[in-house]
């Protein structure tokens, strides 16, 4: 079974005194005006994280594996890992290929670039998810000195041993970074068409652990540099099937009430129901997953269901 409605929606990321996303210096990314934002890549990784310790029957193709040596594999020979080595016959290599690259779950869901030995192959993944920004009114990063229980001996004999190994680790006080996302399945089309009728394409069970792993995957992924690094929010939009309605991304839309209630952030979705309330009959569904405990929402659009964050979801809150 297919799924076929397209999606819109946000994920929010919770950092308190935490790195979410740091850049190559080991600070929180910052946009020109003092932003604190984070990749697409970041929030994809806990994704996929999540995917490959929860589903270890799903294939997941992009993802850092090591050789014996504790070294980074190359695409062919992740290729050959998992389908062992390409089709020798030139004509039907790219069918094949296509169709072994759609077996796996975040190819299926997040598209893939593959140049590979004597093959290329573009997948336009379903599931678009833009940079996280930061929409708490504060930007406060911090550093903190740390040390290490080694001497900081060099290869000179003669240099001073007296002292450990001094570094620095940086911190956002408290951010709360919103993606925006959309699903299309019918990006998937054209490879389909390459890869033959029985290529898969993306499903709801698919969907299913998509957001599962969207409400639980940067939760579940648990570094010390990460501790305090929690999934808050999955707001989600599913129009019915026939639908071509285009929605604007939700980041600018979903705004932060700078006083908290009983100690939980407030979200105001006050502009993104005025923006749905216009659109009802183009709408099937809209779901609503929060993390209670640290957080509460206002202005939630009409006909809204709202479940916890974590669990089975089953029932309403």
């Amino acid at each position: 079974m297919e799924f076929k409605n397209r999606v819109f929606g946000c994920a929010v990321v919770k950092a308190i005194n935490s790195n979410y996303n740091a850049d190559f210096s080991g600070q929180p990314r910052t946009l020109p005006d003092g932003t604190v934002y984070a990749t697409d890549k970041a929030y994809k990784y806990t994704v996929k994280n999540f995917f490959r310790a929860v589903y270890p029957d799903e294939t997941i193709f992009y993802f850092k594996s090591l050789n014996e040596n504790m070294n980074p594999i190359s695409l062919d020979e992740t290729y050959v890992k998992h389908f062992d080595d390409y089709p020798k016959d030139k004509k039907t290599i790219k069918q094949v290929v296509a169709g072994k690259l759609l077996s796996c779950l975040d190819i299926r869901l997040f598209g893939a670039t593959f140049a590979g030995k004597n093959i290329n192959i573009s997948i336009h993944g379903p599931v678009q998810i833009n940079h996280g920004i930061n929409i708490w009114h504060e930007n406060n990063i911090f550093s903190e000195q740390i040390t290490s229980p080694f001497s900081n001996k060099s290869n000179d004999p003669d240099a001073e041993r007296g002292m450990t190994t001094i570094g620095r680790q940086s911190k956002l006080q408290e951010g709360h970074y919103l993606h925006h996302f959309s699903i299309n399945p019918e990006t998937l089309t054209e490879i389909k068409t390459l890869a033959g009728e029985e290529a898969q394409t993306v499903s709801p069970d698919d969907i299913a652990k998509l957001k599962a792993a969207m409400r639980q995957g940067a939760t579940f992924y648990d570094s010390a540099s990460k501790a305090g690094t929690d999934n808050e929010i999955l707001f989600w939009v599913q129009l019915n099937k026939d639908s071509k309605l285009i929605l604007p991304a939700f980041t600018d839309l979903v705004k932060t009430l700078p006083e908290k209630q009983e100690g939980k952030t407030v979200f105001d979705f006050e502009k993104v129901s005025q923006l749905l309330s216009g659109f009802s009959s183009e709408i099937e569904a809209i779901e609503f997953y929060i993390n209670g405990q640290s957080a509460t929402a206002t202005n939630l659009p009409e006909g809204c269901t709202t479940f916890p964050l974590f669990g089975n979801n089953e029932e309403e809150v």
